[in-house]
């Protein structure tokens, strides 16, 4: 009788070391097959690498995502310029010649940006030429996008970013040098008593011409916390200046 207890008590045994080792390699596998936690570097808003932003090839009209750090000091046109250059570079839009969107008191916005047609990052036509751009277009708030194709905070929306810089009047031209600051001296300025005219991307707001994309009214200060004290963010136009 003892030996038949102690053989089953072994085989009972036997049977639990088979089960938990069963079950065991069955956790294992089943981790295995689990996909990897994201990395902390690619969630939490973290911006995608350059060139993972799917955009429309077609691309040729942006609203800045970000501002230099400097208010309207954008360097000048150079600086300007060279900012729409290196933000479609890293949406993989980097082949074209890009121009901000600015006058100076010596230079028209409208004289810099090509001839078009422009398509926003969701390949929608904004405006087929120089004129229909300043006259009956197609730019809102929804179609007025940042290189990334996001849509920018606009009047209602915290923080209000729909302040556009451009120093231009209506039609795209220059103020000239007419003894007002328009274009936070010529693009050069972060001081708070300077002034650069701005447009509303999302067509309402305050100013002489509440609804005009490019020259609704001049800012407050040039520095970034002057901008964004009124409505803006220091965001500016990007147009491909090389046509098809």
């Amino acid at each position: 009788m003892r030996a038949t207890a102690l053989c089953s008590t072994r085989l009972r045994r036997s049977a639990l070391r088979e089960t938990m080792f069963t079950v065991l390699l069955a956790l294992f596998f089943a981790a295995c097959a689990q996909p990897d936690a994201p990395s902390a570097s690619s969630t939490d808003g973290a911006q995608a690498a350059p060139g993972a932003v799917n955009v429309s090839d077609d691309m040729s009209f942006f609203i800045t995502s970000r501002n230099p750090g400097a208010g309207a000091d954008l360097g000048g046109l150079d600086g300007a310029d060279a900012l729409c250059q290196t933000l479609a570079q890293e949406v993989g839009a980097g082949e074209r010649t890009w121009r901000a969107y600015l006058s100076t008191t010596s230079v028209s916005a409208r004289d810099r940006i090509g001839s078009g047609p422009w398509l926003n990052a969701a390949g929608i036509q904004i405006a087929a030429n120089v004129d229909e751009l300043h006259g009956e277009n197609n730019l809102t708030k929804a179609t007025q996008l940042t290189e990334r194709g996001d849509t920018l905070n606009g009047r209602g929306d915290t923080p209000n970013m729909h302040d556009i810089l451009t120093g231009s009047q209506l039609d795209g031209t220059s103020f000239g040098d007419d003894g007002t600051d328009h274009t936070c001296s010529d693009w050069t300025s972060s001081s708070e008593d300077g002034s650069a005219q701005v447009g509303h991307h999302d067509r309402t707001g305050g100013g002489a011409n509440p609804e005009s994309w490019n020259s609704a009214h001049p800012s407050r200060g040039c520095s970034l916390d002057n901008l964004r004290a009124t409505g803006g963010d220091g965001r500016f136009y990007c147009f491909a200046a090389d046509g098809d």
